[in-house]
């Protein structure tokens, strides 16, 4: 069971409304992961690695540490703040083919808590619980 701010561990359909957040790389190609699935059943664009695209948000995981990844975190969270009619689901981004773990990517969206449209995955409020 998962309260109304906490992803769905699994997405298959999205609600009207909601938009599917995924983890990206710059170029845009959606080959594996959640960005696939973005690819195949939300909307994201091919060649397109960045923001809002069809019935999903990209935020650019694969181009180096998160020091790099944190300015894309921080446009996604004032594009959903200037948003408020539409719900973000953000799945568990850079935790997959990026390598990244949720200790390190979850504090780029501590930001998010604040913003009552975006719903973070459950590993990442565990962490931000600690900070």
């Amino acid at each position: 069971m998962h309260d109304k701010r906490t992803t769905p561990d699994w997405i298959e359909e999205l609600r009207p409304g909601e938009i599917f957040v995924f983890g990206s790389n710059l170029e845009g190609m959606h080959g594996g992961g959640a960005a696939r699935l973005a690819c195949s059943r939300f909307g994201a664009r091919w060649g397109q690695g960045v923001g809002l695209q069809g019935r999903s948000y990209a935020i650019p995981t694969m181009h180096g540490g998160t020091e790099r990844i944190a300015p894309y975190v921080d446009a996604f969270i004032d594009f959903a703040r200037r948003n408020p009619q539409l719900r973000f689901l953000v799945t568990e981004i850079g935790c997959g083919i990026a390598g990244f773990t949720p200790e390190q990517m979850a504090p780029l969206f501590a930001r998010a808590r604040e913003v009552e449209n975006i719903c973070l995955p459950a590993r990442f409020r565990a962490v931000l619980e600690r900070l």
